[in-house]
């Protein structure tokens, strides 16, 4: 009697860790919690990064509750530009927000073509922030990954006609798995902003994080849109490096 108590409490506890883990994921997926709660103490400078899929956005608004950077879609691969772009540029630059552009990129099209892309879709603006080059799995290539010297290959090209044409030149912004299949130990000296939305960050080979975007499910006021979340981003570094930042 006294085994097969141990095996019930047993099996309780284990359903109930068990629905403890789906209900606090779920709250995750959902946006009703975060994982990562970054100190604004340690972090004082916060952003985010949009796209079309934010739909209409009342860039003062969301200046208005803590943000000071945003990253916003531009182009994709060789051809493709993001619709709002432009608009999105415009507002949030009028809204007082450092501003910088980001490029999807393609492992299915050549650098030079990629770089021709960005160059005729983001102009050079004082003060703007790098042009980042989002490199991250898609489509097929979640289970069969580009080789890595081809990938490096028409990344170095992108990443160097983007910082000859930029003052502020170009980082990389991407995810853990890709950082260490084809970024860990290469290009020395490109900035990186990584995603992870479970933990801070620490990047295999110790090179240092320049951005951090630790939720892709985070609500704020001022935008309308397919997407009901909006990506939110930490630099690294403080206020004072913040203001000397690529200027």
């Amino acid at each position: 009697m006294v085994e097969q108590e141990r095996r019930r409490a047993a099996r309780c506890v284990a359903v109930s860790a068990a629905a403890l883990l789906v209900a606090v994921l779920l709250a995750s997926w959902t946006g009703l919690v975060h994982a990562n709660n970054p100190s604004r103490d340690r972090f004082p400078v916060w952003g985010v990064d949009v796209s079309r899929y934010q739909g209409s956005i009342d860039w003062p608004v969301l200046a208005g509750q803590g943000v000071e950077f945003a990253f916003i879609k531009a182009t994709e691969g060789s051809s493709h530009t993001d619709p709002a772009f432009a608009t999105n540029l415009a507002g949030a630059s009028a809204a007082g927000l450092r501003t910088g552009a980001y490029h999807f990129f393609s492992f299915e099209s050549p650098g030079d073509s990629q770089a021709d892309n960005v160059i005729a879709t983001v102009p050079v603006q004082p003060g703007q922030l790098p042009v980042a080059v989002d490199v991250e799995f898609y489509g097929d290539f979640w289970t069969s990954p580009p080789p890595v010297a081809d990938a490096r290959r028409e990344l170095a090209v992108l990443l160097g006609r983007l910082d000859a044409h930029y003052p502020a030149g170009a980082i990389v912004y991407t995810t853990g798995e890709v950082y260490n299949r084809y970024l860990a130990g290469a290009f020395p000296g490109v900035e990186v902003w990584i995603r992870d939305v479970w933990r801070e960050p620490a990047l295999a080979d110790g090179r240092a994080w320049t951005f951090w975007q630790f939720s892709d499910r985070y609500r704020l006021d001022g935008y309308r849109g397919e997407e009901q979340f909006i990506d939110l981003n930490v630099y690294a570094g403080s206020r004072t490096d913040w203001e000397a930042y690529r200027r």
